[in-house]
């Protein structure tokens, strides 16, 4: 019997963002972990999100159903389930597992935020909704 061991390894960093405007046209989620994030002087930014929607099979959600590149099924958010919120001062999100997101966004040229997730969220557990291809929509934050 040949035993295989999965290794996680965790990362807290700082991000440093560039250029993230009030708008945004895609959304991401990660099947396999949670991600925190919070801005390093509490400055006002903002975050787009939806609940999770991950099943089991495709069977499980119908038609709608999609398979991620990762493997997992999942059903794309619906454009009316979208919520954004208005984050200041020091505060640290959680994102459960599954949870779309779109950000973080800001109005200066560049913020440092706080992040943690696993070393390789980016690469192998990342999924991206895109609602301009799929629904002809992009959010516009008015503030």
């Amino acid at each position: 019997m040949m035993l295989t061991h999965l290794l996680f390894v965790n990362r807290f960093y700082i991000m440093k963002l560039e250029k993230r405007s009030l708008k945004f046209s895609t959304i991401t989620h990660h099947a396999k972990v949670t991600q925190c994030l919070g801005s390093i002087g509490g400055g006002v930014w903002y975050l787009g999100v939806a609940k999770p929607s991950i099943v089991e099979t495709k069977e499980n959600a119908g038609s709608d159903a999609m398979q991620s590149k990762c493997g997992h099924f999942y059903v794309p958010p619906a454009v009316d389930k979208v919520q954004v919120f208005r984050i200041s001062g020091s505060k640290f999100i959680k994102l459960n597992i599954g949870t779309w997101h779109a950000g973080p966004l800001f109005k200066p040229e560049t913020m440092d935020f706080y992040n943690l997730e696993l070393s390789d969220t980016n690469v192998v557990d990342h999924t991206t909704h895109n609602f301009k291809q799929q629904d002809g929509i992009v959010f516009v934050i008015d503030d």
